[in-house]
């Protein structure tokens, strides 16, 4: 009756894990209905009232981008229709091709040459710019606030001296108000994703002139990735050397305009693993996010008021980040003097240890040639630097079974006194020299690895579309075999709770294997919950990215490897295991007869 009891109560257990996990991660990882690849003057609309929260008419993808087909099509048909526009100077980079409007001076037309849109080899560059208007508009613009003066605004065409922009090829472009002012904006590319505007105003006047420089980053939050607690998607920036996570879209948007406190080093917005920055010269300048409505938002950064005297010429130089979110080339930025760039990549409070898993990772990775490899050989590194503590953890092991009689006999000896049991256990401990929490740290050991490895295929975009072998074409994406379809032969998509793939089914046998061969736990309810366990942790792990399978696959594998080698070490460890399932198969069959 008792065993009838605990195995009904480590069902139930287990299934409030298993759903409830299941609604957890399907608030925080929701999946598409529609699952589709990652796509002003200084006001160009009203701000939203102050107070108002958007109404989103889509839930966040991971990744972000257009979810609506009708929106999708709408972008392809205005891209197709902006794009053709005699008003345009191309840009030809190393890493980036696009276009700068030459209507408002704007740089609204980006794509990024070394990322896909998806795992399909023929499928195009990323778009992360799209001009103003279009579903997924995000653009670029510079500008001046005038004082007396006329100033170009969102309507002026400026004149180009140039016709490609790339990296040896700066463009220049030209305005003059007719009143002694000439405006102009000189662009230039870097090899990676910087582009620099220097802005200019030459005064020919004969008196002095007031205007204050601007640029800002608008986007339309249609297009985000998730915001979560783990990752952070929306607004960013980077005050008094230190980077502001903690403004999102619904922040801005109740409140109207959200001043960051402290002086501005950066400024604009990030996803999951593309970002658009503004990086002002050492100048006094303001930034500000600005909600327009519920669905567009901006980041400004507006210089102070600059007199331009009679005769003289007047610059100041912006920055503007458009591209992913590599570790490599951030990092080199901030080398080169850009505070906490590096940072745009939301490592979190734990990054002292996920950024040298990540580290690793990448340098297996340059040796091997395939991540999935890569992966397995750093479970081999983490294992083997932890195989001295699975030692001491068999050990004590082997000490908790050898004292397994006297154990038993206090049990007995004070089963009414709950308070004397424990005193009389935590002696028999001191006297025997046991440490009954030594056979949890290699437990507790891998949590940090398995979190920092999870934040690392989350995070770093040199893990996107990254290829194992067979099916696996994305170790950053779930494994896409369904065993519930049929592997697709049914046409339905299971839910997250069924979403079981080949890589979940192999994880739930190796997990049962590592749990068949430890030594059999003493109390009934917790054989009950221990033979059970693997399997709800199947489905519980089926949903995570396919590399973290991996590593934990790699990891059970090689854990019932060190078993075997460290039952040869202590074979009276090993005898009293047998001994243990010999029993409870006794039992069992004693319970089934009555």
């Amino acid at each position: 009756m008792d065993n009838s009891r605990n195995l009904i109560l480590a069902v139930v257990l287990s299934m409030a894990l298993l759903f409830g996990w299941d609604f957890v991660m399907s608030r925080i990882n929701p999946e598409p209905k529609n699952p589709t690849p990652p796509a002003a003057q200084i006001t160009t609309a009203a701000p939203a009232a102050q107070g108002t929260a958007p109404t989103p008419k889509q839930r966040p993808t991971r990744e972000g981008g257009l979810q609506s087909p009708a929106d999708i099509a709408l972008e392809k048909k205005d891209l197709a229709t902006e794009l053709r526009q005699p008003t345009r100077v191309r840009i030809d980079a190393p890493e980036v091709v696009g276009s700068i409007n030459l209507v408002g001076a704007r740089v609204d037309d980006i794509e990024l040459k070394s990322h896909r849109e998806t795992i399909d080899k023929n499928s195009g560059p990323v778009r992360l710019f799209s001009p103003e208007g279009t579903p997924a508009q995000q653009f670029a613009q510079f500008g001046w606030v005038g004082q007396g003066i006329k100033v170009p605004d969102a309507h002026t065409t400026w004149k180009a001296s140039g016709n490609v922009l790339g990296l040896a090829s700066p463009v220049t472009l030209t305005w003059d108000n007719g009143a002694g002012q000439v405006f102009t904006i000189r662009f230039t590319i870097d090899r990676h994703y910087m582009i620099t505007a220097q802005q200019s105003v030459a005064n020919a006047s004969g008196a002095p002139v007031i205007v204050q420089p601007y640029s800002f980053i608008n986007r339309t939050s249609l297009t985000a990735s998730q915001d979560t607690w783990t990752v952070h998607s929306g607004p960013i920036g980077a005050f008094n050397d230190a980077v502001d996570f903690s403004n999102d879209y619904k922040d801005v948007a109740k409140a109207g305009k959200v001043t960051p406190a402290g002086k501005p080093d950066w400024i604009g917005f990030t996803d999951i693993y593309w970002f658009a920055a503004l990086i002002p010269q050492a100048d006094a300048v303001t930034a500000d996010f600005l909600a327009q409505d519920p669905e567009h938002y901006r980041a400004d950064l507006i210089y102070g008021p600059v007199t331009v005297p009679a005769g003289k010429v007047v610059t100041r130089t912006t920055r503007l980040f458009a591209g992913a979110k590599e570790s490599d080339v951030l990092n080199a930025y901030e080398d080169a003097g850009i505070p906490k760039f590096g940072l745009a990549i939301d490592w979190g409070w734990f990054r002292w240890f996920e950024i040298p898993i990540f580290w690793l990772l990448q340098h297996l990775y340059r040796l091997v040639g395939n991540f999935g490899v890569a992966i397995i050989l750093l479970t081999f590194i983490i294992r083997g630097l932890m195989f001295p503590v699975a030692q001491k953890q068999f050990a004590s092991m082997a000490q908790m079974r050898a004292v397994q009689p006297k154990m038993k006999a206090l049990q007995e000896r004070y089963k009414d006194d709950k308070q004397q049991l424990q005193q009389e256990m935590a002696k028999l401990y001191r006297e025997e020299k046991i440490n009954p929490l030594a056979g949890c740290l290699p437990i507790f050991l891998q949590i940090p690895v398995f979190f920092a490895l999870y934040k690392t295929l989350l995070l770093s975009i040199e893990m996107r579309h990254k290829p194992f072998v067979l099916w696996i074409k994305d170790l950053s994406a779930q494994d896409p075999s369904h065993i519930f379809n049929l592997f697709g032969l049914l046409h339905f998509t299971p839910p997250g709770i069924l979403s079981l793939g080949v890589l979940g089914l192999v994880l739930g046998v190796t997990m049962w294997l590592t749990f068949r061969l430890n030594p059999t736990a003493m109390d009934p309810t917790q054989q009950q919950v221990m033979s059970i366990m693997p399997w709800v942790m199947m489905f519980v792990m089926a949903p995570f990215a396919a590399g973290l399978l991996l590593y934990w696959i790699t990891s059970n594998l090689i854990s019932v490897a060190q078993q075997q080698y460290l039952y040869s070490k202590h074979p009276q460890l090993k005898a009293q295991a047998s001994k243990d399932k010999v029993d409870k198969a006794r039992a069992a069959a004693r319970d089934k007869g009555k």
